[in-house]
């Protein structure tokens, strides 16, 4: 007798999140995505890029690295990481880079800064750890972000 595993994906609508990320689309600020593990970050990234396509921006303007996938190993050396990105950079048109878990790329936020002032670009993290709820991150990246907190079960 075999068993078969069927995963069931849900994704529950949080619009309020979804709705805050859409105000401060294509602002010049870096927008971080801060939250317990679990939380449903990196849905609200997927959410959201859902959002830009149906509104006509091509797959080849997004760029959405989540930094716990070993397929993305190198890219945890913030040198590469920017190299990565940069290389990938749409120019003319908006870019949309989307960091997952960024926290996992020691020194992320020189990548992060960098990324942040090339032109047309439009730069979203998320972070679940202690270091990204702390005022370190304000330090880091001087004033150059607005902060979204996630809660768990609050759609």
């Amino acid at each position: 007798m075999s068993l078969f595993y069927k995963k069931v994906v849900v994704m529950i609508q949080r619009n309020d999140y979804l709705q805050e990320l859409c105000r401060w689309q294509d602002r010049q600020v870096i927008k971080v995505i801060t939250g317990i593990r679990r939380c449903g970050k990196s849905t609200l990234f997927s959410l959201f890029i859902d959002k830009l396509k149906a509104e006509g921006v091509s797959s080849e303007q997004i760029i959405w690295i989540n930094l716990e996938d070993l397929a993305y190993e190198e890219l945890l050396d913030y040198r590469k990481l920017y190299a990565y990105v940069k290389e990938r950079l749409q120019p003319g048109r908006k870019t949309y880079i989307f960091l997952d878990e960024v926290q996992n790329c020691q020194d992320f936020e020189r990548a992060v800064d960098s990324l942040f002032i090339q032109p047309d670009t439009d730069v979203y993290i998320t972070g679940s750890n202690a270091f990204m709820l702390s005022g370190e991150l304000a330090t880091l990246l001087s004033g150059r972000y607005v902060t979204i907190t996630m809660q768990p079960l609050s759609f």
